[in-house]
């Protein structure tokens, strides 16, 4: 009775249950209204960003501790407004770009690769975050901290605003990126691409590639900074086996 009831479930599970026969112009359609819609929300969130974009200055301003901060160039603190406006119009805009991105491909999903999608989107979302988190507050103020500390007595601390932001901003994103490791392992582990036991068992290569990884994504060059975000790295990746080995995998 067993043996004949898996079969059964498996094709249930393995079953697309809204798929549906469409043209490829048809998906094409689609997937033109998907982006179209993800563009305007896009937009509306970079709009909105950009009416409050000074209290955001001011609130990646505070990592640098009082640091003068210098317009080198006419118009570069507006670039710099509208570079801010449009990383926190992207994270503001973000779910429903999600929203349509899951809209476009569920159809095609089976009912088992629709279990997966939730947990992973939103685990996926709050990694990212708590990524950019840990960048603010941990990682740019380690940078920071050891470059003023470093030329205290030789130069006086006036920095160009645009290359400030550059800085953090792309120290952030690249951070949060780099906090979707365990995703990516819970994927491969579900899909049965890896198991939790070949993970643990490369660790030696994997403590290599947070070194490389962390002088790669933080674009200062103090070792501070870049041993904080190798451990942060570490962490993810271990913990991400640990989530694995829950799944049975």
């Amino acid at each position: 009775m067993t043996t004949s009831t898996e079969p059964k479930t498996e094709d249930y599970l393995d079953h697309a249950p809204d798929d549906v026969e469409m043209s490829i112009f048809d998906h094409l359609e689609e997937l033109r209204l998907r982006i179209f819609y993800g563009l305007i929300a896009a937009v509306v969130g970079i709009g909105a960003c950009f009416f409050i974009v000074k209290p955001l200055v001011l609130f990646l301003e505070v990592p640098a501790k009082g640091i003068k901060f210098l317009q080198l160039s006419p118009g570069e603190y507006f670039f710099v407004s509208l570079k801010v406006a449009g990383y926190s119009g992207l994270i503001l805009s973000s779910p429903f770009i999600v929203y349509q991105i899951i809209s476009f491909v569920l159809p095609g999903l089976t009912r088992r690769e629709r279990r997966l999608l939730g947990p992973v989107v939103l685990g996926s979302g709050v990694l990212f975050l708590v990524g950019l988190l840990f960048a603010y507050f941990a990682l740019i103020p380690a940078a920071l901290n050891f470059f003023i500390s470093y030329g205290a007595d030789v130069v006086e601390q006036a920095w160009s605003i645009e290359r400030y932001f550059e800085f953090i901003l792309l120290l952030m994103f690249s951070t949060g990126l780099a906090f979707q490791i365990p995703v990516i392992q819970v994927i491969l582990g579900l899909l049965n691409i890896v198991s939790s036991e070949k993970m643990i068992s490369i660790w030696r290569f994997v403590i290599l590639a947070a070194v490389v990884l962390g002088a790669i994504i933080t674009p200062s060059t103090d070792p501070l900074t870049q041993s904080l975000l190798a451990t942060a790295v570490l962490g993810l990746y271990f913990g991400g086996i640990g989530l694995v080995k829950l799944t049975g995998h």
